[in-house]
C-alpha cells in the first residue's frame, strides 16, 4: 500500500481519551512525527469524561498490579500537574465506611493493604470525629484518605492536547482506524473504511472500550490473549434537596473490586452525585457498544442509547446511599448520568491488572497494546503514559 510522505508517522496513537492524551504529550517532540487518532468527534467523549472525576490514591488494589504501582504514582503526577497549569482540581479527601460490624472488621485490612502500596496517610477513625468531618453521615467507624481528590477531567484533556500539539502531535477526530496491515517495518492504517490511510513505524492502542477490538484488527486472537472486554455500565444519580457533604463518602468495596460501591461524589462546584453502580452489559447491548467505525448518530443503531441512565435504579441507589446517608427518600434521586467501564474481569471473576504490553513476541514489534484501562486510568494517566515511554521508547522523564 502506497502512503504520501506527509501520512507517514513515527507513531500513532488509537484512540484520544485522556490515556491517549498524555502518551501524546509524553511522546511528542519536534523530531518525531506523531498523531493521535479519535474515532468520536471529539477527545474524552467516552470512558474519560463519564466518571466520577477522582483522583484516587491507590488503596484498593492488589500489590503486585501494574495499576496500583501508577495509581500511587499518579496521583503525585495529577496534583502536581494540575497546579503547575492551573487545572481545577480539589483535595478534598475520601471516607470510606463502615455501617455494620462486619464492615467496620474489613477495615484494617483495607489499611493495611495501601500501606503495601505505599499509601501511608490512611487513618482509621471512630464515630465521633467522623461525626466532625461529616456530621450528616452515619457509620460505625471509617478510614479516612486524606489525598484522595477531585479534577476536572475536561479541562485535564484540554491541557494534555494543548502540550502535545505544542510538541508537535497531531491530533485528528472523526479518525476512526478500522484496518491494519503489517508493514515491514511498521503499520499502515486504513481510516475511515479506506477513506485514507497512512503509515506509522510504532502504533499504539489506547482505544478504551474498544481498545480488543483494535487488537483483532491487528490480527490478535483476543481470547486466547486474554484482552476481550467485559463493558460494565454504572449509572449516577443527583439528588434534591442535596446532602450537605464536604468530603468523598464511599462504602466498603465491593468483593474482587468489581466495584467501589454506591459512593457520594463532590464536583468542584460543591454538587453531591452518587454512584455508579455496576452491571454488565449483555450480548446485544456489547454488540451495539462494539460496532466499529465512524458514523453520524443514528438512533437505531448508535451506541449513545445505551448511555441512558436506567431510571428503575432509583430505589436500589436510595437503599445504598441510606446505609451512609439515613433519611433520604428515593423520590429525591434525579437521574444524572452514566458510563461504561472497559473491564477484563468478568462477573464473578478475580480482579484483573491494566494490560500493557509490546507485542513483538507476537510477530507485532512496535505495536504496543494498552487493554482494560479502567479506573484508576484517570489518575494514573501521566504515570501510564511515562511508564510507556521508558519501557518502549527507552526515554526518561
Amino acid at each position: 500500500m502506497n502512503v504520501a510522505a506527509d501520512l507517514t508517522f513515527d507513531v500513532v496513537i488509537i484512540g484520544g481519551g485522556v490515556v491517549g492524551l498524555a502518551l501524546a504529550r509524553q511522546l511528542a517532540r519536534r523530531d518525531r512525527k506523531l498523531a493521535v487518532l479519535e474515532k468520536n468527534d471529539r477527545c474524552g467523549q467516552e470512558t474519560s469524561s463519564r466518571n466520577s472525576e477522582v483522583i484516587h490514591a491507590g488503596i484498593y488494589y492488589p500489590r503486585d498490579f501494574l495499576k496500583s504501582r501508577l495509581c500511587v504514582e499518579g496521583n503525585r503526577r495529577l496534583y502536581e500537574w494540575c497546579r503547575d497549569r492551573n487545572i481545577p482540581h480539589a483535595r478534598i479527601g475520601k471516607l470510606i465506611v463502615a455501617s455494620d460490624t462486619e464492615e467496620e472488621a474489613a477495615l484494617p485490612a483495607i489499611k493495611n493493604g495501601a500501606e503495601q502500596n505505599n499509601v501511608t496517610d490512611l487513618e482509621i477513625i471512630a464515630p465521633a470525629r467522623l461525626r466532625n468531618l461529616e456530621p450528616a453521615v452515619t457509620a460505625r467507624a471509617a478510614v479516612f484518605s486524606p489525598s484522595t481528590g477531585i479534577v476536572d477531567s475536561h479541562r485535564l484533556m484540554l491541557s494534555l492536547r494543548a502540550d502535545a500539539e505544542a510538541r508537535g502531535a497531531i491530533v485528528s477526530c472523526r479518525a476512526c482506524v478500522t484496518a491494519i496491515h503489517h508493514a515491514s517495518p511498521g503499520y499502515d492504517l486504513e481510516i475511515n473504511n479506506g477513506a485514507y490511510r497512512l503509515h506509522t513505524k510504532a502504533l499504539i492502542n489506547s482505544a478504551g472500550l474498544h481498545a480488543d477490538t483494535v487488537a483483532g484488527l491487528a490480527g490478535i486472537d483476543i481470547d486466547a490473549a486474554g484482552y476481550r472486554l467485559r463493558p460494565c455500565k454504572g449509572n449516577y444519580f443527583s439528588a434534591s434537596p442535596s446532602p450537605a457533604l464536604r468530603h468523598l463518602v464511599y462504602p466498603v468495596p465491593m468483593k474482587n473490586n468489581v466495584g467501589l460501591g454506591i459512593h457520594a461524589t463532590l464536583d468542584l462546584a460543591g454538587r453531591v452525585r452518587f454512584g455508579p453502580d455496576s452491571r454488565y452489559l449483555e450480548a446485544e447491548e456489547t454488540r451495539i457498544l462494539k460496532r466499529w467505525g465512524y458514523r453520524t448518530d443514528d438512533p437505531e443503531t448508535s451506541p449513545g442509547r445505551l448511555y441512558a441512565v436506567d431510571e428503575g435504579r432509583r430505589e436500589a441507589f436510595a437503599a445504598a446511599v441510606a446505609r451512609y446517608l439515613p433519611g433520604m427518600a428515593a423520590a429525591s434521586f434525579v437521574p444524572e448520568m452514566s458510563g461504561i467501564r472497559p473491564k477484563l474481569q468478568g462477573p464473578g471473576e478475580p480482579a484483573a491488572d491494566f494490560i500493557i504490553r509490546e507485542e513483538g513476541d507476537r510477530g507485532m514489534p512496535g505495536f504496543i497494546n494498552l487493554i482494560g484501562i479502567e479506573s484508576p486510568g484517570l489518575t494514573a494517566c501521566l504515570a501510564i503514559a511515562v511508564y510507556v515511554a521508558k519501557k518502549y521508547f527507552h526515554e526518561g522523564e
